[in-house]
């Protein structure tokens, strides 16, 4: 499979449904945990489509929820592939709303699923390679490269073995918070 490259179109899954009663809360407004469950579904969808086989859930990036989405609004989730690793794949997904009487589009997310790869017996199975065709899936690529090195970071950074309380106390000072140690 090394050699292997596919085109970030032919992996690319849309998923539409229209937001019921059933998914709200007492105020009209869907759930963001019945949002996140779709998301996860269309990031499956685009994941497995790209490799070819099952794929798990490895970490879900940056899930702010920009626009309230309402009872009967049409949600568009468009998934594809921005990254890939030797298992790995990171799923952008790009979540609107449609007011379907009035045709007004609203933004409601942007998030990123990590997914693997597996095989029959649950073992990482490599993937295909990304075959880039334009700047914007270079960008989409070079900045999953980007949050990656960051996550690194941020796990050193905060590492048992190198965590130093009094550079935290530090840190944490000009917030609100209060020390019992």
């Amino acid at each position: 499979m090394g050699n292997q490259y596919k085109t970030i179109a032919e992996s690319e899954v849309t998923i539409v449904e229209l937001m019921l009663p059933s998914h709200s809360n007492f105020r009209g407004k869907i759930h963001g945990g019945y949002l996140l469950s779709l998301m996860d579904s269309v990031a499956f969808a685009c994941a497995a489509k790209h490799s070819g086989h099952y794929c798990v859930t490895a970490s879900v990036e940056t899930v702010d929820f920009l626009n309230p989405v309402e009872v009967g609004d049409m949600v568009s989730m468009k998934a594809s592939i921005n990254y890939v690793g030797k298992s790995s794949m990171v799923i952008g997904i790009r979540v609107e709303s449609e007011d379907i009487q009035t045709g007004k589009l609203k933004h409601c997310n942007s998030s990123y699923f990590t997914m693997v790869a597996r095989d029959e017996e649950g073992n990482s199975i490599e993937v295909p390679g990304l075959h880039l065709q334009n700047p914007d899936e270079v960008r989409r690529f070079l900045r999953s490269v980007q949050r990656a090195e960051e996550k690194k970071r941020r796990r050193k950074k905060f590492n048992e073995l190198e965590f130093i309380l009094e550079d935290a106390v530090k840190e944490i000072a000009p917030y609100r918070v209060q020390l019992h140690l």
